[in-house]
């Protein structure tokens, strides 16, 4: 399938939360960013890092997969494609392994060829493969960044999936310039498990921006409980219901809980809730904007199996939103001092008893402790900081290039 594009040249004008102006002595960038799906966190991620490096004066475009997303990234897209003067080109990309990789990566190489990048900068493991793997020509030598999104270094250690894809990720690690991880824990797990590399490596935390820390208001009637997120077992929606279970079967306590979004499980969850009784206090709704959702229940929960640094938390910690939720991945580092009240994964019975205490917890208490989580994150995990962050890493990487080649 050929590949769609849109193009439009003219130059943005600059957000509220734009970043500093681009020094005078400073290089234009012409960045490609390139990634495989157009949902989640990694969507957003890119999403904002583009339009800020757009608003700083910097040609941007987009490169990702045209078969997933739906109407409302066909809407985001649209409606960024003017700021952007590089274009959006989307084409098929499978999540998996597949001989159509090899069209992308035609696809990809022929639009480097067109466009002349800076840099290319691949997101989450495919995008990361086709941004390093891309032939770009002898003339052209742009920066190669990969920012992994948790995705292959997810797997469980040990399997065989897990020794494949960190056996891939150390073949590429040659043909990667800068790594821009997410957060720590990504930063480790490649230490671990790829091994030490002479390539440029910064940790650049997602951000989020200053709107974003108003209050949520919270709604007339509130349910007790809501989860956000991808409908699938690794998120660990199936633990959170065995919860529920418990704390009617054990405390007869019947909890309410709005389950916000869609994916491949989502049949089977629905069975589940069903199986355990709890079609009464369980309602499911497709995805939706996350301040709305949040502000029709009293607490989320992030009942996770592995994540890396995952926008939920960050959105809802923010606004100040009381939240129950499993140490694994990045969140620690955005719960900072109240990292101790997470939970372990997997554990139906002390989730019980997290949700419960919150649930029960003083409100004047319970909202004091949301208030200083919001408070950390608003030091931590600025949007323009990443956004800046992430251009120096650039340079950085080129200056250190064309040191070892000169």
């Amino acid at each position: 399938m050929a590949a769609s594009q849109l193009r439009l040249a003219a130059d943005p004008a600059p957000p509220d939360d734009a970043p500093a102006s681009r020094p005078a002595d400073a290089p234009r960038e012409r960045i490609l960013h390139v990634f495989r799906a157009p949902v989640g966190g990694l969507f957003r991620h890119v999403l904002d890092v583009a339009r800020l490096q757009a608003a700083a004066g910097h040609a941007v475009g987009l490169f990702c997969d045209a078969s997933t997303g739906g109407a409302r990234a066909e809407a985001t897209l649209a409606e960024l494609a003017p700021h952007l003067s590089l274009g959006i080109t989307r084409l098929p990309m499978r999540r998996n392994p597949h001989p159509s990789d090899l069209a992308a990566l035609s696809a990809l190489s022929a639009l480097v060829s067109r466009t002349g990048p800076t840099v290319l900068h691949g997101h989450g493991s495919k995008g990361g493969l086709f941004a390093r793997l891309a032939p770009t020509g002898k003339r052209a030598r742009p920066v190669r960044a990969y920012t992994p999104h948790g995705g292959s270094f997810n797997y469980r250690p040990g399997t065989p999936l897990h020794r494949l894809y960190m056996r891939a990720e150390g073949l590429l690690t040659h043909r990667t310039d800068v790594f821009l991880f997410e957060s720590e824990y990504i930063a480790g797990r490649y230490r671990a498990y790829v091994g030490p590399t002479d390539r440029l490596t910064r940790v650049v935390h997602n951000g989020i921006g200053a709107e974003e820390f108003a209050p949520i208001m919270p709604a007339a009637d509130p349910l007790d409980l809501v989860y956000i997120g991808e409908l699938r077992e690794a998120k660990g929606v199936p633990v959170l219901f065995e919860a529920l279970a418990r704390l009617r079967r054990e405390h007869g306590r019947r909890l309410t809980l709005l389950v916000v979004g869609s994916g491949p499980d989502e049949a089977a969850l629905r069975e589940r809730v069903a199986a355990l009784g709890l079609a009464q206090d369980v309602q499911f709704e497709p995805p939706q904007p996350i301040r709305a959702a949040l502000s029709r229940a009293t607490v989320m929960v992030v009942p996770s199996l592995a994540e890396s640094l995952p926008y939920v938390i960050l959105e809802a910690a923010a606004g100040a939103q009381p939240l129950v939720s499993t140490d694994v991945g990045g969140i620690p580092e955005i719960f900072g001092p109240a990292a101790p009240a997470l939970v372990p994964p997997r554990d139906a019975a002390v989730l019980a008893a997290a949700i419960l205490r919150k649930v029960d917890q003083d409100p004047a208490e319970r909202r004091g402790e949301a208030a200083a989580l919001s408070a950390f994150v608003r030091c931590r995990f600025s949007m323009t900081k990443m956004a800046e962050d992430g251009l120096a890493g650039y340079a950085a990487a080129r200056d250190k290039r064309d040191r070892a080649r000169g």
